[in-house]
């Protein structure tokens, strides 16, 4: 048997290269996606060797990743619960391509993930697997009891690690889980499952990576520009860079003024609550510059329709249907709501805060003529108002003549003057 496995390196997957290898007497090939990882894959051949692997791929997936994947979710404005940038959902269906093409060269029988039995990255991993390629033996270990039984928690497997001298950052001192991508890092599990633990106080600041505390960021703010054309980024400050570099410069820009920190407790698609901790610098920029943009370029009823559809599309990333019909079509409706979305942002950071100084558009909806107040000529007549509200106030007056109106409740101390 030949059993292709998703390799971080990480605690769960240096587990399991040997576990497999025993368990099911297989062949393994591991597997790591370079996804903006940075200095987190280095040494990984040699490591998954060691524990018991029979090769290895490391294989560069940061410009897909940034051009067919964040963009595009990017131009859907996603944002799972109105807090959470989705960075560690958009990489799993990648992730899982990748995994498969790697599956299809070696002839594997099976492609096997490391994540959790309570997680929802078993969820994503495995709907792709079946969306791409439902023919392949799909292993969960964590879904298995006699894996269970041996590894019961993150602390038997620390230990396990220990006995096996396999290097990895996770700790008795920091039993939290950790994934770093070119959009985001993500802290879970272990001292986080405490809703009420504070990872900012001078013990535990230590543990955020991308970004600065934002009482020790800059006492000067410094201020930006962001340029779009259809909806996505192609320049900051006037110098236009490829998608991967791009969010690169911007994650750096933004962790340096402490920008995009999220600590929630989120609802997972399995059914439990649970709390993340999030770093998404160069994301939170974008999202706010975006929106920016579209209040001059995007029409007002498309951007209120567009608005209603992204909880809807939201969900469809987080839970793990990238490559759904659903999320196909949103993403269609998307893109095209997005051809006007050209132009410029400025924006302020300072300490943790993003401040909008100004926005321009050569597709522009806003007319000074219309909307000013100085009495200038222009197609708004204030005459047609009259019909206007008139009309909208017609079925408000039909309801009060026949069933009366709505309790407003009494006024307190009414004193005529």
């Amino acid at each position: 048997m030949k059993i292709v496995l998703a390799y971080s390196g990480g605690l769960d997957t240096s587990v399991l290269v040997s576990w497999l290898k025993d368990h099911f007497s297989a062949e393994i090939i591991t597997f790591a996606a370079n996804i903006g990882q940075e200095e987190e894959l280095e040494g990984l051949a040699e490591k998954a060797r060691a524990t018991g692997a029979t090769a290895h791929y490391t294989v560069d997936l940061v410009d897909e990743f940034a051009s067919d994947f964040i963009f595009p979710m990017f131009r859907g404005n996603a944002l799972y619960e109105n807090q959470y940038l989705l960075g560690t959902s958009i990489a799993r269906p990648l992730i899982a391509k990748a995994q498969i093409a790697i599956a299809r060269k070696e002839g594997a029988d099976a492609v096997a993930h490391g994540a959790t039995g309570k997680g929802n990255d078993q969820v994503r991993f495995e709907l792709a697997y079946a969306a791409l390629a439902p023919d392949l033996q799909v292993i969960s270990p964590w879904r298995m009891p006699v894996f269970r039984e041996q590894f019961p928690g993150r602390k038997e497997m620390i230990a396990y690690c220990e006995e096996q001298n396999i290097p990895v950052e996770a700790s008795t001192r920091k039993p939290y889980s950790m994934d770093r991508n070119l959009l985001h890092i993500s802290y879970e599990a272990g001292i986080l499952e405490d809703p009420w633990f504070d990872p900012t106080t001078a013990d535990n600041k230590d543990m955020y990576k991308l970004t600065v505390d934002p009482q020790d960021a800059p006492d000067a703010p410094e201020t930006v520009e962001i340029t779009f054309a259809k909806g996505d980024p192609t320049a900051v400050n006037g110098e236009e860079l490829a998608p991967a570099d791009l969010m690169r410069h911007l994650n750096e820009l933004a962790g340096k003024h402490g920008i995009g920190r999220v600590d929630i407790v989120e609802n997972r698609f399995v059914g439990m609550k649970s709390r993340g901790v999030y770093e998404t610098p160069g994301g939170t920029i974008l999202l706010h510059a975006r929106r920016q943009l579209e209040s001059l370029a995007l029409d007002r009823d498309l951007a209120h329709l567009r608005d209603s559809l992204i909880p809807k599309y939201s969900e469809r990333v987080y839970n793990g249907f990238w490559y759904a019909p659903e999320r196909e079509a949103l993403q269609a409706f998307f893109d095209k709501s997005q051809e006007t979305v050209s132009g410029v942002v400025r924006l302020k950071l300072y300490k943790g805060g993003i401040t909008t100084t100004g926005r321009q558009s050569p597709l522009s909806l806003y007319d000074e003529d219309v909307a000013s107040m100085e009495g200038v000529e222009s197609d708004y007549n204030p005459n047609d108002a009259g019909g206007f509200i008139r009309l909208q106030g017609l079925r408000l007056r039909a309801r009060a003549r026949a069933q009366g109106a709505p309790e407003s409740g009494p006024l307190p101390n009414l004193v005529r003057e």
